[in-house]
């Protein structure tokens, strides 16, 4: 009995922490966007394979493919659809158009896939001027559609908005929206208020070096660690900055406030480098590109905020899947891409020290580790889980044996995390532990204890097979198991039914 109470008493702590982690674990994240001007674009198949692989998430269409929304539907990532600028007009025109085009593809499709948000044009203020005028409407005649049906708190509206249209951006402190766009900012924003949405802000630093004849530095345009008098300092707020990323975030930020917007968040809709241009473009190589876009997901996840609003996240999409190589303009506009066409990666992302592969790493062995700063409880938890009903074989934990040491709960997690992933074949979703866990390039081996592609018994290599709630074969342990959930979910169910409380 007592051990069964020890099996609900880990199954209910895990319960819970998922129920209190799920809104902190989706408070920021790194996500991508999808072009499609590619000679052979992908099948959407092929897509959503690459994207589950990577374990990414989130991503931005600049469309509402069919097909593509079909292929990302019980997946679970979060999907941002849009309307191309094309189509801006005729939904800006018509609340009757722009409930068509929701029901066909949004509601649809809904909820089977994800869709978390939808993008009403892009840039238009600066790529379509003329459409300026009916732009807010069209924002309120989608987001009419979705309070028809009731997905208005599901699904927000919001539309990209490219830097340029802010003025004097450094110091961030002293920028301000181009005053002849105020007649569309300013309702713009009111609605982006009302409605709980965000600003969607599209951030190119690589532009602003390229622009700024040798003011601006390389390193502050890579965010790269700067030495202090180095960084540049707003002389209003004495805030310091050390990458120009965060200061046209704030830019942003400030700019909204000399309009009295001070609460709408930002998502950065758009950011990257380019990984290779022509000869007047000597600073879009794979290097620079790599470094920009690895500084820049860490710099994200960690969660560090900007200057004027630390440790307020700043989720962001990266521009973006693939190179296009159909795309006009110079080399660098074909160059963007983490992978080309093939799947293959145009760099290797430098996460390893992060602990987290959000990317491209297609070649590296992987494992899963407990993440850096969780919560000690949780990690029990979900080592309890693993080395229990998640069938882990955790002999190797014991004091003696070659993993024991450091006897701590961070070490022991990792290598019950890191054998689970591994036995459910290295499946979406296997390393997660409700958010306590991550994959990583970085081999968690230490001494006697070895990390590798399968973890068997006292830390040697073996092939395991991972447990099957729908197997027919006689198995004391897996009966055991079914027993002690079904036993948990009585005690969940009269506790409820005694107060909504459940005594341990």
């Amino acid at each position: 009995m007592e051990s069964q109470m020890g099996v609900c008493v880990s199954f209910l702590l895990l319960i819970f922490s998922l129920l209190s982690l799920q809104a902190v674990a989706e408070d920021v994240f790194v996500g991508v966007n999808i072009g499609t001007d590619l000679s052979v674009m992908p099948h959407p198949t092929q897509v959503v394979a690459l994207l589950k692989a990577q374990q990414i998430r989130h991503v931005r269409l600049y469309d509402a493919d069919g097909g593509m929304l079909m292929a990302l539907a019980n997946t679970g990532i979060q999907v941002m659809v849009s309307v191309p600028n094309e189509q801006l007009l005729g939904i800006g025109q018509s609340n009757s158009t722009a409930a068509n085009w929701v029901n066909h593809n949004v509601i649809a499709h809904y909820p089977a896939t994800n869709i978390t948000a939808i993008s009403v044009g892009s840039e238009v203020l600066t790529e379509l001027p003329n459409a300026a005028k009916i732009l807010v409407n069209a924002m309120k005649y989608i987001h009419s559609a979705l309070v028809a049906s009731n997905l208005d708190h599901q699904i927000k509206v919001s539309t990209p908005l490219s830097s340029s249209i802010i003025l004097d951006s450094f110091p961030p402190s002293q920028a301000f929206f181009n005053a002849s766009l105020d007649s569309v900012i300013v309702p713009l924003l009111g609605f982006l208020q009302s409605t709980n949405s965000f600003l969607m802000f599209n951030v190119y630093p690589y532009y602003d070096y390229m622009q700024s004849d040798g003011f601006i530095l390389l390193d502050y345009a890579l965010l790269k660690p700067l030495p202090s008098n180095k960084e540049a300092v707003d002389s209003n707020t004495l805030l310091r900055y050390t990458n120009v990323f965060d200061a046209l975030v704030d830019a942003a930020y400030f700019a909204m406030a000399s309009l009295n917007f001070t609460n709408i968040p930002i998502v950065v809709s758009e950011t990257g480098w380019p990984s290779k241009g022509g000869a007047n473009e000597p600073d879009a190589t794979l290097d620079n590109a790599n470094t920009y876009n690895s500084n820049l997901i860490r710099h994200v996840l960690n969660k560090t905020g900007t200057p004027k609003h630390p440790g307020v996240p700043v989720s962001t999409y990266i521009y973006e899947l693939y190179n296009e190589d159909m795309k006009p303009g110079p080399i660098s506009e074909k160059n963007w891409g983490l992978f080309d066409a093939n799947g293959k990666p145009i760099y290797i992302l430098r996460l390893t020290g992060s602990g987290l592969v959000l990317a491209n790493d297609t070649m590296n062995p992987t494992y899963c580790a407990a993440k850096e700063g969780a919560d000690p409880k949780m990690l029990q938890a979900a080592l309890d889980w693993a080395c229990g009903p998640g069938r882990v074989d955790c002999s190797a934990l014991l004091q003696g044996q070659p993993c024991y040491e450091p006897d701590n709960v961070m070490a022991h997690a990792t290598y019950a995390f890191n054998a689970y992933y591994h036995q459910m074949g290295k499946a979406s979703g296997s390393c997660d532990f409700n958010g306590v866990a991550a994959v990583t390039t970085s081999n968690p081996s230490r001494g006697s204890c070895s990390f590798s592609e399968s973890v068997g018994r006292n830390g040697t290599t073996a092939n395991i097979t991972a447990p099957s709630m729908n197997s027919t074969k006689s198995d004391s342990s897996a009966s055991d198991y079914e027993y002690n959930i079904l036993s948990c979910a009585l005690m969940m169910m009269f506790g409820a039914l005694l107060g909504g409380s459940i005594w341990l």
